[in-house]
């Protein structure tokens, strides 16, 4: 039997993650714009800094955007190589949760 494959929950989470650091980046980058026409040597000092730590969040993201799609792409392996060892159970599966949705649907 083959490893089972990540859950999808924990994939979207990841996503979800992955967006919500993608936003917090971009606002940072508003904000920096939004005050470049303050001068000072505090104000410089402190843009510098948010820069570097934003440049340093893009490195990061980059390479959790990479294992997400690294663990995504493992988990469509696994499940598309179990489908082939076991065809019949993969079917009682997929229409054992189809069935649960219908139901579970149906009582709306």
């Amino acid at each position: 039997m083959s490893d089972i494959p990540v859950p999808t929950a924990a994939v979207t989470s990841q996503e979800l993650l992955v967006n919500g650091i993608k936003t917090t980046i971009s606002d940072a980058e508003a904000l920096l714009q939004a005050t470049a026409d303050q001068t000072g040597e505090k104000i410089a000092s402190l843009r510098a800094r948010i820069q570097e730590h934003l440049k340093d969040a893009r490195v990061r993201l980059a390479a959790a955007e990479a294992v997400l799609v690294d663990k995504s792409r493992a988990a469509a392996r696994a499940t598309d190589a179990y489908v082939h060892e076991s065809p019949w159970q993969a079917i009682g599966i997929a229409t054992g949760v189809g069935f649960l949705l219908g139901f579970i649907l149906g009582r709306r």
